[in-house]
């Protein structure tokens, strides 16, 4: 039986429902040592065939990391390398995505392994759905090359970098309001400029893994840093993340801000905890879903008051903010014509509550409170 054959008798386990035919098919591919070659170029089709049909690297890892075992993301690594190799050019933010790999690492003992590590990725990856596309894939066209990172990015993402750092809170808190404020204001200036004279650019969309536990926590504070500065966020639950559409401008600074923040909440969340062991108060699953959900729904509020703040500013510009928005809103529309709204699922805790609405302030938007040094 030639590898080829060998191949496509063994990937008639991808579409069957028992592991008893992984089994058969792995034992086919583990005997024919004439198959490994072409098995590897199968793999890289199959991600290639995902590129068009609107996934990213991350997403597919993030599927694997949810779905399977580390030898899988190990092996789905280094296909989605060999794949994108061989393109002169790479979608914006894929190349951030494919130096997060996982390195390949060990492989497993013996050839059987090896092929049911094979089958069992493949199977996921042939059964994954087609995404709503929010960018080119490779080797389609794409838009003229960005050089570096704007210097605006550049100083969020060191002040982000200094609260996430700093023990004190109110220096956290300092410094985690002066980066939504330069966020508001360069929001502001892309809003000047197309007031000035109208772009052609229309919103766009990055996706943004949204990890459990407690993802519906974190899918909310998700949505209420994307909406204080003019996006839109859309949650997966089933896939793991969360869609932001908005204006090219406005989605890595979301991006920044949104897991700064989750740090931020994480941390603060864990010394709450211990203060609780300490007092002889045991706290459980609810303490921490009821901590991280009002840690959301306290910084949305003040997220938005900074910008409301900033926007306040320059009166003249609100149509042109007004307009944005509504192309925003149009596009999310566009993408996700069926959205729903979810009830949120968690047992209350209220000293959870207290603690992260505690939390939410000493991270919070008060850019005049003074602070240690």
């Amino acid at each position: 039986m030639s590898g080829g054959t060998t191949i496509d008798k063994a990937f008639e386990a991808l579409y069957a429902s028992d592991d008893g035919s992984l089994d058969t098919a792995a034992s086919l591919l583990a005997a024919d040592r004439g198959v490994d070659a072409e098995l590897a170029r199968r793999g890289e089709e199959f991600v290639r065939t995902l590129w068009a049909r609107g996934w990213q690297p991350a997403d597919l890892v993030r599927m694997a990391r949810r779905e399977l075992a580390d030898e899988h993301v190990r092996l789905l690594s280094a296909l989605i390398r060999a794949e994108t190799a061989g393109y002169g050019r790479l979608p914006h933010r894929w190349q951030a995505q494919i130096d997060g790999l996982d390195a390949e690492g060990g492989r497993p003992a013996d050839r059987f392994s090896r092929a049911t590590t094979v089958l069992e990725l493949y199977r996921l990856l042939v059964r994954l759905p087609r995404l709503d596309a929010v960018g080119p894939a490779p080797g389609e066209a794409l838009p003229p090359a960005v050089t570096g990172e704007p210097r605006m990015l550049g100083r969020i993402r060191a002040l982000l970098a200094k609260a996430e750092a700093t023990g004190y809170p109110e220096e956290a808190e300092a410094l985690t309001a002066k980066a939504q404020e330069l966020m508001a204001r360069h929001s502001l200036d892309e809003a000047t400029l197309a007031a000035g004279a109208p772009s052609p650019e229309t919103p766009g969309a990055i996706r943004i893994g949204v990890e459990p536990p407690y993802e519906q926590a974190k899918a909310i504070l998700l949505d209420a840093v994307a909406t204080a500065n003019h996006c839109r966020a859309v949650w997966n639950e089933a896939y793991g993340f969360s869609t932001v559409v908005g204006f090219e401008a406005d989605l890595d600074p979301v991006e920044l801000l949104y897991t700064s923040l989750l740090v931020q909440g994480t941390a603060a969340m864990t010394r709450a905890e211990a203060e609780q062991r300490a007092g002889g108060r045991k706290r459980t699953k609810s303490f921490r879903q009821s901590f991280l959900l009002a840690y959301a729904n306290r910084l949305g509020a003040r997220l938005s008051a900074t910008s409301r703040r900033v926007a306040a500013e320059a009166p003249t510009l609100l149509p042109a903010l007004a307009s944005r928005e509504v192309a925003v809103s149009a596009r999310t529309d566009e993408l996700f014509p069926e959205t729903r709204t979810t009830r949120v699922r968690a047992a209350w805790d209220e000293a959870g509550w207290n603690h992260g609405a505690t939390a939410a302030d000493a991270a919070g938007l008060h850019p005049n409170r003074p602070h240690l040094p």
